[in-house]
């Protein structure tokens, strides 16, 4: 039996400045430091930092006056920002970068009076963040079938941004019907919202589905970019399956397979791979070699938010 590694997989730049966020905090400032929401969509890595001394939120107003605070690597709302200010809250907000240049490209359309479509998934965090930074109602579109049916206001004045974890291949489909539509939308590269680590893993899965007769994706239900690597790898033709780690794992999904893939969203992190490395060979009565597939090294790096750093 083979186990055949996607490359890349795993930590992404922005999940890898998030979490370094929150563990530099602890040592700085000491426990406890309060961050809003997950700080990635990872439960083995918020649980990790929760016995450090991080205590996770749903909303600011449960956090005690002045504390220091985090936001998520999902980014939050002008509303958020501006609770936490009146809360005398100390505020360190580990936002991808990736997440705020998407934020800054929905300002910049509203000053300029356009309407603004946002392309993603209905209550994800990323997507409340990045409406709640216009002071306009945002259109959200979540498929192809909303791009057919959504009504604008004035099509002659109509833009759009994206979630940066959304299916590359989905996000295009999405956008030539709303370019057909609306020929004056201002335009743009498709995918040009959705970050370097979800394409490059996207393409991954692409290859590997190519060398491989069953596909295991480590990554949370609610990562959307883990599940788009599920989904493509089942649009591949393969049976696919995600799993927070090795304890999820089905044997009978291993009978009769001679290759697995196996990939990592970007907020799982690599600790998980090994151990489901180690639980199929536990399962399986033949030897079982492990290699990396081809593939790109991701050299991006973000800058830790000031107040954290050395």
């Amino acid at each position: 039996m083979n186990i055949i590694l996607a490359k890349p997989r795993g930590f992404c730049a922005g999940v890898t400045r998030a979490i370094e966020t929150v563990e530099r905090a602890i040592a700085k400032f000491g426990a406890p430091v309060y961050v809003r929401h997950e700080i990635v969509h990872n439960k083995f890595v918020v649980e990790s930092l929760r016995q450090k001394g991080a205590i996770f939120v749903d909303e600011v107003d449960q956090i005690p006056a002045g504390a220091i605070t985090i936001f998520s690597a999902h980014g939050v709302s002008d509303r958020v920002e501006e609770d936490s200010i009146a809360r005398g809250l100390d505020v360190i907000d580990a936002t991808c970068p990736l997440v705020s240049k998407v934020h800054r490209e929905a300002k910049k359309y509203e000053e300029e009076g356009y309407e603004i479509i946002l392309i993603g998934h209905r209550g994800h965090p990323e997507v409340e963040g990045t409406s709640g930074r216009v002071k306009k109602d945002v259109i959200l579109v979540t498929d192809e079938n909303d791009a057919r049916t959504v009504q604008v206001k004035n099509p002659e004045k109509i833009s759009y941004v994206t979630q940066t974890t959304l299916s590359v291949d989905d996000t295009k489909k999405i956008v030539d019907i709303l370019e057909e539509r609306f020929p004056q939308m201002q335009r743009g590269l498709a995918t040009k919202d959705i970050c370097y680590a979800t394409q490059n893993r996207q393409d991954a899965v692409r290859q590997l589905s190519k060398m491989v007769d069953v596909l295991l994706v480590i990554g949370a239900a609610n990562s959307s970019n883990s599940n788009r690597l599920r989904d493509l790898g089942e649009e591949c033709g393969l049976k696919s399956y995600l799993i927070n780690g090795f304890e999820d794992i089905d044997e009978n999904w291993l009978k009769g397979v001679e290759n697995i893939g196996l990939t990592a969203g970007a907020s799982a992190p690599e600790v998980l791979v090994q151990g489901v490395i180690n639980r199929i060979k536990e399962l399986s009565t033949n030897e079982v070699k492990v290699s990396d597939m081809e593939g790109i090294t991701e050299n991006t790096f973000f800058v830790l938010p000031r107040k954290v750093r050395k």
